[in-house]
């Protein structure tokens, strides 16, 4: 491994050209509209060149595995989501699965198929976010102003299902707390109608843009074995050359009953990484749609008394369903010994969860594979020699949300 230290990259720059001017140190960050989130990056700058980086993490520190030892598996649920917040439902349901495994929970298929369509309209939503900064960070808020317009219309079909639109709460153990309403079918229906259209005008705008490919193209490039030793996963390491999706390497919720394409890049550069989400918002897109199509009839929650809410006209009326509310809701319930962990392909790459339960009400302890905190690692190697403008453009590109980065 390279010595990345400051000393030995100055010895080296020093050995091969004479410093005229004065090194200086940048803080890009931790409170700067190019870090799109709190964490601070301390640069030290010959000119525009930039030939060390050490980056500072925790501004936004919410200590959520700490906190989930404290909460009942129902509750560490509204944890969940606000860490990656582009895409909360994926967080969501990706916790639910997490204790269905341990628990030995098998859903309906109905279930599976709804989740699909929710966590592919997360996906959605999160690479128009990733995407359409890049954008602006290059100079071109119109794509910006384009697909936030879609995002909301996905915001709408959420606010249908949980009430929900950022921090969505999503879903239950077991399933869904409702099945999709009418006026959910209406507004799906629409947007499978007219996002091809739109979205195909914000691909028109970049994607073969000379401005936007000469800003992207070779900025923050890394090697699909550089990528892998920092444990890369998502859209990073696909643009490296790497077609690992956890979809596909361990299908869960019946995605193999679906034929899709993972997109990968050669480069692994900024404009790899665009490119790479802009293919799987139209692969995600295909699989909202054929789930849809093809939603099977049936319940929209497993059979799980210990867990799903009973309907409040049943809790009235009958002693049965009365006991397992007041159980659900006074964290009455206690959950198998064991140890399980489950991931989920996130908007940003492998979302994991790993727990310990000793039996209890809560879990004895809770650990996040969060995405953000390992592309962040690899953040000072990807920008060492390359000019500020770059490093912006880099860590938009890698997609690192604050809240997850910090969790």
């Amino acid at each position: 491994m390279k010595d990345n230290t400051l000393s030995n990259i100055l010895g080296q720059y020093e050995a091969k050209e004479q410093i005229d001017g004065q090194l200086y140190t940048l803080n890009l960050g931790p409170t700067h509209p190019a870090t799109h989130g709190i964490f601070q990056n301390i640069l030290t700058m010959d000119g525009e060149k930039i030939l060390h980086s050490e980056q500072t993490v925790g501004y936004i520190h919410r200590a959520f595995e700490k906190i989930s030892e404290r909460r009942n598996f129902a509750q560490i649920t509204t944890l969940t989501d606000r860490l990656n917040y582009c895409s909360a439902p994926i967080n969501n349901i990706g916790w639910h699965m997490t204790v269905e495994k341990l628990i030995g929970c098998k859903v309906p298929k109905r279930v599976d198929y709804m989740r699909i369509i929710m966590m592919e309209l997360a996906r959605i939503a999160d690479h128009l976010v990733c995407n359409s900064v890049i954008g602006v960070d290059t100079g071109a808020l119109t794509g910006f102003t384009y697909v936030f317009q879609d995002r909301e219309r996905i915001y709408d079909l959420y606010e249908q299902v949980s009430g929900g639109r950022l921090t969505t709460n999503m879903g239950r153990i077991g399933g869904f707390e409702r099945d999709f309403s009418p006026k959910f079918h209406e507004l799906l229906k629409a947007f499978i109608k007219e996002f091809p259209k739109r979205f195909q005008e914000f691909c028109a705008l970049l994607e073969r843009n000379r401005i936007f490919m000469d800003r992207t193209i070779g900025a923050g490039s890394i090697s699909a074995e550089r990528a892998l030793s920092y444990s890369f996963t998502g859209p990073n390491l696909r643009a490296a050359g790497v077609d690992y999706d956890v979809r596909v390497a361990q299908p869960y919720s019946s995605y193999d009953d679906f034929d899709f394409t993972i997109p990968i890049g050669t480069q692994g550069d900024t404009y790899d990484r665009f490119m790479v989400r802009q293919q799987e918002i139209w692969e995600s897109f295909n699989l909202i749609k054929n789930a849809y199509n093809n939603l099977p009839e049936g319940d929209f929650h497993a059979d799980l008394p210990d867990f799903y809410l009973p309907e409040k006209a049943d809790v009235y009326t009958k002693m049965e369903a009365l006991i397992y509310h007041f159980k659900i809701v006074m964290a009455e319930t206690e959950i198998p010994r064991g140890e399980v962990y489950h991931a989920v392909e996130g908007g940003n790459g492998e979302l994991g969860f790993y727990m310990v339960s000793d039996g209890g009400r809560s879990p004895y302890r809770l650990h996040f594979r969060r995405p953000c905190f390992i592309y962040y690692q690899a953040y000072p190697e990807m920008i060492t020699g390359s000019v500020i403008s770059d490093a912006v453009v880099t860590l938009s590109s890698l997609n690192v949300i604050a809240g997850e980065l910090d969790a």
